[in-house]
């Protein structure tokens, strides 16, 4: 009889000790949604913080383009020529020209004093320039200038973007600014 209580714990062992295909099966596939869930989230999490640190990065050259178009418009004495995309003042010394020129071609805004050439903005996709005169119409809106001379307000516009992982992100929304010039 202890013959037979020996191979029959031998047998239970035996069942305890293994797994059977379908358990294995089951193992595999709940095993398979896991990975998948977590790679899943992980690549999204990675887009996500790409994502933001492209926001911060454009948001970041943004404002460090109009504090600079702001602070040096302002001091100008008068601007001599306009276009949507170049504008070209006196400065205040009054002996040289400050300009900013978006090229549409290269998607590049620029600052060029005498001989010296800044780039202010890359990767910009639209940039306006428009004038205006310094009096409001309707205490929102305000007169456009009818040329260069006439001109003391500058109201810019622009678009940047870049890729981020393989697809285009822009800023946040449109940048916009009006500079009064004050000479």
């Amino acid at each position: 009889m202890t013959g037979y209580n020996e191979i029959a714990q031998g047998r239970r062992r035996h069942r305890r000790s293994g797994m059977t295909l379908v358990e294995l099966l089951a193992a595999v596939g709940v095993g398979t949604l896991v990975l998948t869930a977590v790679a899943s989230l992980t690549v999204f999490t990675a887009r996500s913080f790409e994502a933001l640190k492209n926001y911060d990065s454009l948001d970041r050259y943004s404002r460090n383009a109009l504090d600079t178009m702001s602070r040096e418009i302002r001091q100008t004495r008068a601007l001599t020529y306009y276009r949507t995309n170049k504008l070209i003042f006196l400065d205040r010394d009054g002996a040289t020209n400050l300009t900013y020129f978006w090229n549409p071609a290269t998607l590049v805004l620029t600052r060029q004093k005498a001989s010296a050439t800044t780039v202010l903005l890359t990767n910009c996709d639209s940039l306006v320039f428009q004038i205006s005169q310094r009096n409001p119409s309707n205490g929102f809106s305000f007169y456009p200038a009818a040329n260069a001379a006439g001109c003391k307000l500058i109201n810019v516009t622009w678009i940047c973007s870049r890729q981020v992982l393989g697809t285009t992100a822009n800023t946040e929304s449109l940048q916009t600014a009006k500079i009064v010039m004050r000479n």
